[in-house]
């Protein structure tokens, strides 16, 4: 019955926040100290995350306070009336509904987000773009195209389980490990790339990307494949030099030869007669 009533209670909750837009949430920066304020109850004071009521973050009644690592109500504050939850350094682990309970009865329910990143990043035509999953939830990979021309907006990958699933143009330039890897940038490639919890529709990481175009050599870091005539092309004159240095080697050589026998002559040709 507990478990079904929480399930009611965060449903409401939601409802709530989009409808009305003013249930209480508190936004900071990542690794920032926030505070989660209730006040002007009195009698056993109980934080919790809303999906974990046993997991009790802190507590009070007239005698003390008991709080976990990281979690912290004071005593002082209580006894006049300050109910509220000081975090002292908020990580992604930490964002999330929070239910104060005073005797057993929700008295406030309080948002906690964090403020997205954002990150300029240059880079060069044929060079890696590595953006950060900072959460284990999943994710999505948003481009925004900056291209006067051609703006757009689209889902490239998604991130789920370890698992990263992008569109056919994408997949086989992206790779996973703690981060998402799009190799061999180009120009066309600028424009801003957005991390979003899928689950919380929460922008994570803002990427405004610039990818420096190569002014001696425009095309370079296109990605258009070269033709095979070239290579053969290539190849054909790579062989006729090396046959050329090949010949003149030879010649040299030669030449060298027959200087040295016709040293020779000309020392036996003067040599006196016996």
């Amino acid at each position: 019955m507990l478990s079904c009533y929480r399930c009611h209670c965060a449903l409401l909750l939601v409802l709530l926040t989009v409808t009305t837009g003013s249930f209480p949430s508190v936004k900071v920066n990542l690794h920032d100290a926030a505070t989660l304020t209730c006040s002007q109850y009195s009698g056993l004071v109980t934080w919790t995350v809303i999906h974990k009521p046993r997991d009790i973050l802190a507590q009070c009644d007239q005698i003390s306070c008991q709080s976990q690592e990281g979690f912290n109500m004071s005593h002082d504050e209580y006894l006049k009336g300050d109910l509220s939850l000081n975090i002292t350094d908020v990580d992604y682990t930490k964002r999330g509904w929070y239910t104060c309970t005073c005797n057993n009865k929700d008295i406030c329910d309080v948002s906690l987000q964090i403020e997205a990143l954002n990150s300029s990043v240059k880079t060069k035509p044929g060079d890696s773009l590595v953006l950060d999953l900072p959460i284990s939830e999943p994710v999505e990979v948003i481009y925004n195209s900056t291209d006067a021309a051609a703006p757009s907006s689209e889902q490239i990958c998604t991130v789920h389980e370890r698992s990263l699933q992008c569109k056919d143009e994408y997949s086989r330039r992206a790779s996973l490990i703690s981060v998402v890897e799009l190799r061999g940038t180009a120009p066309s490639d600028s424009g801003v790339y957005t991390i979003q919890d899928i689950k919380n529709e929460e922008v994570i990481h803002t990427y405004t990307v610039i990818v420096e175009e190569d002014q001696l050599h425009p095309d370079r870091g296109q990605g258009v494949p070269v033709p095979v005539w070239v290579w053969t092309l290539m190849g054909v004159l790579v062989l006729l030099l090396m046959g050329s240095m090949v010949m003149n080697v030879w010649q040299w050589r030669t030449n060298q030869l027959q200087k040295r026998v016709d040293r020779i002559k000309i020392k036996t040709n003067n040599l006196p007669n016996l």
